[in-house]
């Protein structure tokens, strides 16, 4: 076969233009960088409106408010609040924002734990809610095509019906989008066999703080060309640009699927048990740990014949093929007897494995029906910790007063330390704990873990984000943003700002 000759095209990089400016993904930041804002402000509402029309703009107090928080208790009222339905909403939105230097802060569902999407310098909310449309299911590549607002439990659903699986499941699948699962890179119960969020996705399509779209990956499962740009922008919170279209990875469903939860006498015991499993060589899709304040919590809700008496409760997950399964829980079943289990409830089907779901699902609900505010920290310690965490947990609540529940995925050592706060508005039991918190964090990472492991960092953790990070990494985390968002509009006010 006579091929045609290959033509080369050589480039004196001495004159050579940069093919990052040639192009003109950096022109516009870099024109601007100089130029004084436009001025008219009290103009924004106008302005918006003439661009976007009124069915899309939203200005009434109620619509405001509604934008201004998340699940984490502080708030602050945007100007205005765009709903945009596509890309080029979005674009034409940040490339107006940044001539005219106006915060924007992105919403997805507003399911977050941290105060991330809270518009803490006003200006602009860019709601992505509408953005909800599953745009393609394709099992030949294994891939699943998703504008940022679906809901994460529509998307499942939607898979599973035929039969392929999209294994991130936040405990609030039910209500939290894509986008805001992106967004923090958020994990679940599932992620010590199936990994997080950043483990599925494959391709994005992310709108720059000028107003430039670019795309990233696609559909290819391997991909290693250039630098991984994608896990740049999983987890960066809204702060680097905003995702309009997420190509995510989907999996063959698992045939079959059981479950195992079973009391322990003490949450010690429970979490020895954690390392009896991985020791004798399972690979659950979950193990999941709660102790004795949040039991307790539960028992008020659905009482004892669900939580029978102990102060350790461990839930197992497994799932494969039906004769595996079977055989499997049957070994964990013995495991657990003999590691000190007492009351232990087994799951066969899909519905059973459900209902020990929604239970599970239904802590945090249950803690929020103590009456007590409850700062939901997603900290993670090295497996091994888990002990002594609850250990130093126990001793924390002695030494401050304020109540500590923890429970989570042991499997990875993600456990959810909650601070269960009473009177919160009152500042001098806000400063209690808040230095509650600073003595957790500080144990966390002196223990080699992290301050968080799925919520990401938004306001709530912004005081110790030097520390957690370190000073070098720090300074390239801003140096990034600064590359990307040169006029700070993008989510402003949150971690890497003073």
């Amino acid at each position: 076969m006579n091929l045609p000759p290959r033509k080369i095209r050589v480039f004196d990089l001495r004159t050579a233009p940069d093919p990052l400016q040639s192009d003109g993904v950096w022109d516009d930041l870099e024109e601007h960088a100089a130029e004084p804002a436009e001025k008219p402000r009290e103009s924004l509402a106008d302005a918006l409106t003439a661009m976007f029309g009124v069915d899309k703009v939203g200005l009434a107090d109620s619509v405001r408010e509604e934008h201004s928080r998340d699940k984490w208790y502080a708030a602050h009222t945007p100007e205005v609040v765009v709903f945009a339905e596509s890309a080029e909403d979005v674009s034409r939105l940040l490339a107006f924002a940044h001539r005219r230097r106006v915060p924007v802060t992105t919403r997805g569902a507003g399911i977050g734990y941290v105060g991330g999407c809270v518009p803490v310098k006003g200006g602009i909310v860019l709601s992505t809610v509408r953005m909800a449309r599953i745009l393609a299911i394709d099992p030949k590549d294994g891939v699943a095509v998703v504008q940022p607002g679906v809901i994460t439990g529509d998307l499942q659903k939607a898979v599973r019906a035929l039969g392929w699986d999209y294994p991130p499941d936040p405990a609030s699948l039910k209500e939290c989008s894509i986008g805001g699962n992106v967004a923090t890179n958020a994990g679940g119960p599932r992620c010590l066999k199936y990994g997080v969020t950043r483990s599925y996705v494959l391709g994005l399509e992310v709108v720059l703080a000028n107003g430039r779209v670019m795309r990233l990956g696609g559909r290819t499962h391997k991909n290693k060309t250039g630098f991984d740009l994608i896990g740049l922008f999983v987890g960066s919170e809204g702060m680097l640009g905003v995702v309009t279209e997420i190509t995510l990875r989907i999996i063959p469903k698992p045939p079959a699927r059981g479950m195992l939860a079973a009391v322990f006498p003490d949450f010690a015991a429970a979490a020895r048990t954690v390392h009896d499993i991985l020791q004798a060589g399972h690979l659950p899709s979950a193990l999941e740990i709660t102790d004795s304040f949040t039991l307790a919590a539960a028992r008020k809700i659905h009482g004892t014949g669900v939580f029978p008496p102990g102060d350790g409760h461990l839930i197992v997950e497994i799932d494969g093929r039906p004769a595996a399964v079977r055989a499997e829980l049957e070994e964990l079943y013995s495991l657990l007897l003999a590691s000190g289990a007492g009351e232990i409830r087994v799951a066969l089907d899909e519905k059973e494995c459900e209902a020990i779901w929604e239970m599970r699902r239904g802590f945090s609900y249950a803690l929020r029906d103590t009456g007590l505010t409850k700062l939901n920290e997603d900290i993670v310690v090295p497996r091994g910790k888990l002990v002594e965490l609850v250990e130093f947990a126990r001793m924390l609540q002695e030494e401050t007063g304020i109540a500590v529940a923890c429970f989570g995925h042991a499997g990875d050592g993600n456990i959810h330390t909650n601070l269960m706060v009473g009177d919160y508005g009152n500042p001098v039991v806000r400063e209690r704990a808040d230095t509650a918190l600073e003595i957790l964090f500080a144990w966390v990472l002196e223990n080699g873990g992290a301050i968080t492991g799925e919520h990401g960092i938004g306001l709530a953790k912004k005081p110790w984000i030097r520390q957690a990070l370190g000073e070098v990494p720090f300074a390239v985390h801003r140096s990034l943003k600064k590359t990307l968002d040169p006029h700070g509009i993008l989510n402003p006010g949150k971690f890497l700002d003073d």
